[in-house]
């Protein structure tokens, strides 16, 4: 049985993958750090609540067998690019690297359709950036996730979002090469994510585009 680490549990991946380990009997625990309760109870549960500005004081807590990242933000909600980029990159950054000084052995990032390092828009630069250094740690397995806009229920409202989920299925249609940026539910890719670090994978790294998430989301591993 193993012990799952998830960062990023409050947000519409993070919270329905928390639901989806607690019930699969593979895992003895499941831990989370985060910035404010889950408003989750399971016996199975370990929830801490830490300062993500203050990660060199609990990162020796970062112990298990596979750490699974869903974190992220909007610039919006962020407040700066320098905010935002604290969030999407040096905080994951940081909790990957001290998990695999820890021992940890599996890394699961929940990335973005298009991240590149050369790209001009900032949020898929950022993506980019912290997958290739990512890559550079000492996790035996490395799955990227890589989905479009992501639907189902958020806390806060994201107007931008809610507009482009009702557009995109529309403009795909009209448009077919756009297919690969078509909404996808949160709880489909933490399904993926479920899925992927309970199968065999013949590669160190690998990359799952939109249309794979939506195949090993279906997949009949468990």
């Amino acid at each position: 049985m193993k012990t799952a680490i998830v960062i990023g549990a409050t947000g519409l991946v993070g919270k329905q993958l928390v639901k989806l380990l607690l019930e699969d009997e593979r895992y003895i625990s499941v831990k989370v750090f985060v910035r404010r309760p889950t408003s989750i109870f399971h016996s199975k549960l370990e929830e801490e609540i830490v300062d993500f500005d203050k990660i060199d004081e609990w990162k020796h807590r970062l112990t298990g067998d596979e750490l699974f990242s869903a974190l992220g933000t909007t610039i919006k909600k962020a407040g700066s690019k320098e905010a935002q980029y604290k969030i999407d990159f040096t905080y994951q950054f940081k909790i990957a690297e001290a998990a695999a000084l820890n021992g940890i052995e599996n890394y699961f990032l929940v990335s973005s359709a298009g991240a590149n390092t050369a790209s001009n828009n900032f949020y898929l630069k950022i993506k980019g950036e912290l997958e290739e250094q990512i890559e550079r740690l000492s996790f035996k397995k490395y799955i990227i996730i890589q989905p479009s806009l992501l639907l189902g229920h958020r806390e806060e409202i994201r107007r931008g979002e809610k507009i482009a989920s009702v557009l995109m299925p529309l403009v795909t249609k009209v448009i077919p090469p756009l297919k690969k940026y078509r909404p996808i539910e949160g709880l489909t890719v933490a399904r993926a994510l479920q899925n992927t670090a309970n199968s065999f994978l013949p590669n160190r790294t690998i990359r799952y585009t939109l249309d794979e998430i939506f195949s090993v989301a279906q997949s009949s591993t468990l």
